[in-house]
């Protein structure tokens, strides 16, 4: 979800199932799922997520959850859907930028071909260290580059070469969202024409359609009007396409057209 432990909130809390597996309450991690009903959402993962979710995917959703600053991760249908999407457009250059534990990282390498790379950034790299054995056994490490530090210097160094210049199939975006907009002026450069940028956490918690005075975690509201902005603004961006989806915390996916 991002890349600061000022955006985690408390580790939510869980409960057994019948088959002994951890099953998250919905209603403490409304962010990750925006469906009203806790059983339909849990329907999605027992029925079409879990079944067909990779082994080191689950091993390291299952390390991540443990972690106190958990609600930053992706979540499992969100993999899925990142997996698949990375598969039907192709992609072979890809960026992320926050990493957390590297689920999202690790649902994008497994799909990428075997010379596919990922140039991935965060600021913490013990997050993505806790990962990286499960990256490791699945056997995609070498498809990552990862930088630790913030991503706009290195977005900067790449655009000062011109090879660059939209040679990036597909981003995403899961990081500060105080710098969704400085991202996306320089992901459009990268960016080929046609390709893709993902951005995540958009419906953010669905604080976007309250009321200024609603009762909000202290991490949503300070956040929330840098979402608002940001999703007017690529809405009324006629260099990309976009696509707003209700799936985890909410992706817009921007098609570079211009």
């Amino acid at each position: 979800m991002a890349t600061t432990a000022t955006e985690a909130a408390p580790a939510q809390e869980q409960q057994a199932n019948g088959n002994g597996e951890q099953k998250t309450r919905h209603s403490e991690v409304g962010h990750k799922s925006l469906l009203k009903s806790d059983d339909l959402y849990q329907y999605i993962l027992d029925t079409s997520v879990y079944p067909r979710e990779p082994e080191s995917m689950k091993e390291l959703r299952e390390i991540t959850a443990k972690h106190p600053w958990n609600l930053m991760t992706t979540s499992a249908d969100e993999g899925q859907f990142l997996n698949m999407l990375i598969k039907l457009i192709g992609a072979k250059k890809t960026m992320e930028i926050g990493v957390y534990t590297g689920y999202s990282l690790l649902a994008t390498a497994l799909a990428l071909p075997e010379d596919g790379t990922i140039l991935a950034m965060d600021i913490n790299r013990e997050n993505y260290e806790l990962g990286l054995p499960c990256i490791e056994k699945a056997g995609v490490a070498h498809k990552i580059d990862f930088r630790e530090g913030p991503a706009l210097p290195v977005l900067d160094d790449l655009i000062a070469e011109e090879k660059n210049h939209g040679s990036f199939d597909f981003v995403f975006v899961d990081a500060d969202k105080d710098n969704y907009l400085n991202y996306h002026e320089r992901l459009l450069k990268l960016v080929k024409l046609g390709g893709l940028i993902g951005y995540d956490n958009t419906l953010w918690n669905g604080s976007v359609v309250l009321p200024d005075d609603a009762p909000m975690r202290k991490y949503i509201r300070f956040y929330r009007d840098f979402v608002l902005v940001l999703n007017k603004a690529l809405a009324a961006d006629d260099r990309v396409e976009i696509c707003q989806l209700p799936v985890g915390d909410g992706v817009t996916l921007c098609r570079r057209v211009k």
